[in-house]
């Protein structure tokens, strides 16, 4: 298994589930926004079973590592009853981090598919690489790009109407 930088699905199949996938992706993150957080969704799904649907909550579980991908792994995990979630597809709409690159590599998840690129902090290319690292112990297929302005705009209209203080979400 390799990685794939160049948001190239394998085939159009995948393409469509991909999108479909992201969409619900999308709605947990927009649904994160209205709660406070920082507008990240994650999707997990085995096949076409859709494990878990998450987003951001670090704010409201007063917990940093509360990232929505660290949130698909932990209910995979528990609906899986297993630490390594083999066979598995996880959709963010953002970039993963490194502390969220590291765990979906020790995860076992077999492909990672996110949206927008984070420059500041992006772990899959931005700023580091943590899938390629050579003495990392698994390989995680990488796709980027998926509906990467629509997940974008919705980070950068987060973050616009925060620098304005306004408010943003519930609280």
């Amino acid at each position: 298994m390799g990685s794939n930088h160049q948001g190239l699905p394998p085939n159009d199949m995948a393409a469509r589930n991909d999108v479909d996938f992201m969409r619900l992706a999308l709605e947990a993150a927009r649904e994160g926004a209205d709660a406070g957080e920082v507008p990240v969704g994650a999707v997990l799904v085995q096949g076409d079973a859709v494990l878990a649907v998450t987003a951001n909550r670090p704010i409201a579980a007063h917990d940093p590592t509360a990232h929505a991908e660290i949130e698909a792994l932990r209910a995979g995990g528990r609906t899986l009853e297993s630490y390594r979630l083999g066979g598995t597809t996880l959709y963010v709409t953002l970039e993963p981090c490194v502390m969220c690159a590291s765990a979906i590599v020790h995860a076992r998840v077999d492909r990672l598919v996110f949206g927008a690129w984070d420059a500041k902090a992006g772990a899959a290319g931005s700023t580091i690489d943590v899938f390629s690292m050579p003495h990392m112990n698994h390989r995680v297929d990488v796709f980027g790009g998926v509906l990467m302005a629509e997940c974008g705009q919705l980070l950068e209209s987060f973050f616009s109407a925060r620098r304005k203080g306004e408010t943003v979400g519930r609280r």
